[in-house]
């Protein structure tokens, strides 16, 4: 299974934000350090700091920015990723209005995907946004 770069992107913001989670960081500064658009990382971003999850807070200000809405080690990846991707289908019969799918309703493929789905996610809840943080060293510098 293959995330989105929507997810990615998710994942790469909370993982940023777990090893420095006294400091707000600001999205300009994440978009630089992961040498992606600034305004593509927004949506992501406020994304993540909506619905159940709320993963993210934001502040405004000359020292604002984002932090986690709670701690590292109580999100899961599974959670985050079951955020992130439920507008994408793992194939044409999960899309929310059904899909294009000529072999419904005797498809017996779609049982099978939505067991391999379910394991990815299982496996992906049993890892922590802590245990994945990003290693300060390891960053590029935001010059």
């Amino acid at each position: 299974m293959r995330l989105a770069a929507y997810t990615d992107y998710g994942l790469r913001v909370l993982m940023r934000l777990a090893d420095t989670p006294d400091e707000a960081v600001a999205t300009r500064q994440l978009a630089k350090e992961f040498a992606i658009s600034q305004h593509h990382l927004a949506k992501v971003v406020r994304d993540l700091g909506r619905g159940e999850g709320e993963f993210v807070k934001s502040q405004r200000g000359r020292t604002g920015g984002l932090r986690l809405n709670r701690p590292a080690r109580e999100i899961t990846l599974g959670e985050v990723v079951r955020h992130l991707e439920r507008r994408f289908a793992i194939a044409e019969c999960f899309r929310a209005d059904g899909g294009n799918c000529l072999l419904q309703p005797r498809c017996r493929l779609r049982p099978q995907l939505a067991a391999a789905r379910e394991a990815f996610l299982a496996e992906l809840e049993k890892t922590t946004i802590a245990e994945c943080a990003w290693p300060g060293e390891g960053l590029i510098a935001a010059e």
